[in-house]
This record gives structure tokens, C-alpha cells and sequence, in this order.
């Protein structure tokens, strides 16, 4: 995780650096300063800050992964990562609903804009209880 939060903070301290920069450019060609870039840029700072402080703590809670160490091993990462669904038609269903969803906020219609929330809460429980019930229920989960 070391190296997560050291990417994250680089990053960050680079957006900072880029608004303070841009603040000052836009005010020196124009006059006056274009907040709506250097708001965006800050906050997308925060963003990455907040990321970064996140890996920072987790990454002193938990073991050092072989990738965190100077002399870790390619093979020490081998094994069992997590399970991954093999096939799921569910992350479809996610992307239709969205779909319905940024439809209805284009055209604002909100009984459309509704309807594809509903659909989106839908397919996200049902992907999620997947394995929980149906034909894929096991005994072990």
C-alpha cells in the first residue's frame, strides 16, 4: 500500500501545484481569475488526498505486500487473490439502467430519470446477492 499512497500524493501535490499555477494564469491573461478551473483542480486535490491518506493508514495496519518491499519476490505474490464472478450478466443490466438513467437527465425527464435510479438500485442488489440465492446458490457462501 506504500506505493499507493505515495502515487496518490504525488499526484495530489501536482493538482495543487497546477491550480496555484493556473489561478495565476488565467488572472494574468485576462485579468480576472477563471475559479471554476481552479476550484475543479483543488477539489480534485482533496480528491486524491483523502485517497492517499486512506492507503497511508492501511498501509501501516497491514503487512508489507512483497511489491511494498526492496526485496520482495515476484513468486511470493503467487495464490488465491479473491474469487472473480466467472460469468454475470448483471454488470450489463448495471450499464442499461445507467444508460436509462443518463437519458432521462439529458432529455430532464424525471419519471425517466426515476425509472433508471429504480432499475440501477435493482440490478446492483441483484448482482450482489448473486450468489446468495437462484441457481448459483452454494452452501459455502
Amino acid at each position: 500500500m506504500k506505493t499507493e499512497y505515495k502515487i496518490f500524493g504525488g499526484v495530489a501535490v501536482f493538482l495543487f501545484c497546477a491550480a496555484t499555477l493556473y489561478g495565476f494564469w488565467t488572472h494574468g491573461a485576462t485579468g480576472q481569475t477563471e475559479w471554476i478551473g481552479v476550484v475543479a483542480l483543488i477539489l480534485s486535490g482533496l480528491l486524491c488526498t483523502m485517497c492517499a491518506t486512506f492507503f497511508m493508514f492501511v498501509s501501516r495496519r497491514i503487512e508489507p505486500r512483497p511489491e511494498d518491499r526492496e526485496d520482495g519476490e515476484i513468486a511470493e505474490g503467487a495464490g488465491e487473490i479473491g474469487f472473480f464472478s466467472p460469468g454475470s450478466y448483471w454488470p450489463f443490466g448495471i450499464a442499461l439502467a445507467a444508460t436509462v438513467a443518463g437519458l432521462g437527465l439529458v432529455f430532464w425527464m424525471w419519471w425517466l430519470i426515476g425509472a433508471g435510479l429504480i432499475m440501477v438500485i435493482f440490478a446492483a442488489s441483484a448482482m450482489i446477492f448473486e450468489y446468495y440465492s437462484g441457481t448459483r446458490h452454494t452452501a459455502e457462501h
